[in-house]
């Protein structure tokens, strides 16, 4: 791994997977568009992750799959994940302002893509659980 700005990286996401994680298990009124958003932005946060350890430079953006499109030249096997990428996309902005709301089963699939992605990246980067 690339040293401690990977970490930082790293340490990030899991703070917003933990946020999304707790959030899916409140029963008392979930906010499920803030959820939404700490998925993306877990996922997001892991990208980032892999450009720094990878040496890939990126400017600050949001969209995941133009992320994505930095990775898989050199790492095609994350080709996989651009479905859930783009599940995800959306979540970064439009769901945070008024006129679109999240429900429960858009939740529940970005917390699926999330875990999914994260899992993938995680072991990519050799950092275990």
């Amino acid at each position: 791994m690339n040293g401690g700005i990977v970490s930082e990286w790293v340490e990030k996401a899991e703070g917003d997977f933990n946020i999304a994680t707790r959030e899916m298990r409140v029963r008392k009124a979930p906010n499920y568009d803030a959820l939404c958003f700490h998925a993306q932005q877990c996922v997001e946060k892991y990208l980032k992750a892999v450009l720094v350890d990878q040496n890939i430079s990126f400017k600050p953006i949001h969209d995941l799959e133009v992320l994505l499109n930095l990775i898989t030249p050199t790492q095609p096997e994350f080709e996989f994940m651009r479905d859930r990428l783009l599940l995800l996309n959306d979540y970064a902005v439009d769901y945070r302002y008024p006129g679109v709301s999240a429900a429960r089963d858009d939740a529940r699939a970005a917390v699926k893509a999330m875990r999914t992605v994260r899992a993938f990246v995680r072991q990519q980067l050799g950092l275990v659980g």
